[in-house]
């Protein structure tokens, strides 16, 4: 075990009074209902263990994406969920593929569960070339928008990866679908082999509960319920279940606040554009930026001083990028000011 390289999660400061814009977490707080449902589960109830199958949870999700509760699986974040994936659906073989830029999270995975992996390169634009996946394989993951590039492989190329990939498993993580894709949730009734993860913790605001779920066809999802409880039984709580349940249902909240990040984003980028910064397009609720005239690492360094903290990865080929999350009109503003005077030597 000493051999394993654990995930690095993004920190999380202790400091009061930081513009935090460096672990993708959603401006805006979380459905007034979902706070609402959360508090009235504020009972002498919570002595009693939850339902171990969320089964309103799955009833929730299944309503919401036209599915039946069979095809939701749901877990303590997507973490979780991926980690039971890996562990009984990708152990071939041949090797899984994914992305050689990617959520680090995955070769970790490998690490632990002895799973052989192909890291296969993105394109010098940073694109996925579906084309790379057309191989035998032990099966197929990668995000969509891809983190921590941001960018977004049309739902077209999905479904060409999966009419050439029927006899493997293929994972599309879709943390940041909700800030500017089409979900591959529309291809599930279509390929038995597709999963589909997602997350609470980026559109529904709800990082602090740490929900996530898979869909797919019934037999996977059982699949993935055995090792589950075979493995890691922990339910997910009455507090989780019941606002993950109210985030759900108000679509509206969602709706808004969603469109909220996505106007950001794009209003971020284009002045960003004008301090001659190289911003990759984004479908997710961070951007992956460059700027040429300074060392990446630098940059950061030099804007936590101003008290703005963003991500930077030493890692090869993205080393002069950083990875900055889309905050609210007032963040934004104080990271462009911050960014501002940096570049003028102040």
């Amino acid at each position: 075990m000493h051999r394993l390289t654990p995930y690095i999660p993004g920190e999380q400061p202790k400091l009061s009074h930081l513009i935090k814009l460096n672990t993708n977490e959603n401006p805006y707080g979380p459905s007034p209902r979902v706070l609402e449902a959360i508090q009235a589960e504020l009972s002498d109830a919570l002595r009693l263990y939850p339902d171990p199958n969320a089964e309103r949870l799955k009833q929730a999700i299944a309503d919401y994406y036209g599915l039946t509760p069979a095809q939701v699986f749901v877990g303590n974040g997507s973490d979780e969920v991926l980690a039971h994936i890996f562990h009984g659906l990708f152990q071939h073989p041949a090797p899984l593929l994914f992305p050689d830029i990617t959520y680090s999270f995955y070769p970790v995975y490998c690490g632990l569960y002895g799973i052989d992996f192909a890291a296969i390169p993105l394109a010098d634009n940073f694109t996925l070339r579906i084309q790379d996946y057309l191989r035998p394989n032990g099966g197929i993951i990668f995000p969509n928008p891809n983190a921590p590039t941001g960018r977004l492989l049309p739902l077209a190329d999905i479904d060409e990866v999966l009419q050439h990939n029927r006899d493997s498993a293929v994972v599309i993580d879709e943390a940041y679908i909700d800030f500017g894709g089409e979900s591959a949730i529309a291809l599930v009734n279509r390929y038995p082999n597709l999963l589909v993860t997602q997350t609470l913790s980026k559109a529904r605001s709800l990082a602090g509960l740490r929900v996530g779920f898979a869909v797919g066809h019934p037999e996977l999802i059982e699949a993935l319920e055995r090792i589950k409880n075979s493995f890691n039984s922990y339910p997910l709580d009455r507090l989780a279940i019941a606002g993950a349940v109210a985030a759900f249902e108000d679509r509206d909240y969602f709706e808004r606040t969603r469109q909220a990040v996505i106007a950001s984003r794009e209003a971020l980028i284009a002045t960003l554009q004008t301090l001659d910064f190289e911003v990759l397009p984004s479908a997710a609720n961070f951007i992956f930026v460059r700027l040429p005239a300074w060392d990446a690492a630098a940059l950061a360094a030099a804007l936590r001083e101003q008290r703005v903290i963003v991500r930077h990865f030493r890692q090869p080929r993205i080393e002069q990028f950083l990875r900055i999350t889309v905050g609210d009109p007032a963040q934004n503003a104080a990271l462009i000011a911050a960014l501002r005077q940096i570049l003028a030597g102040g």
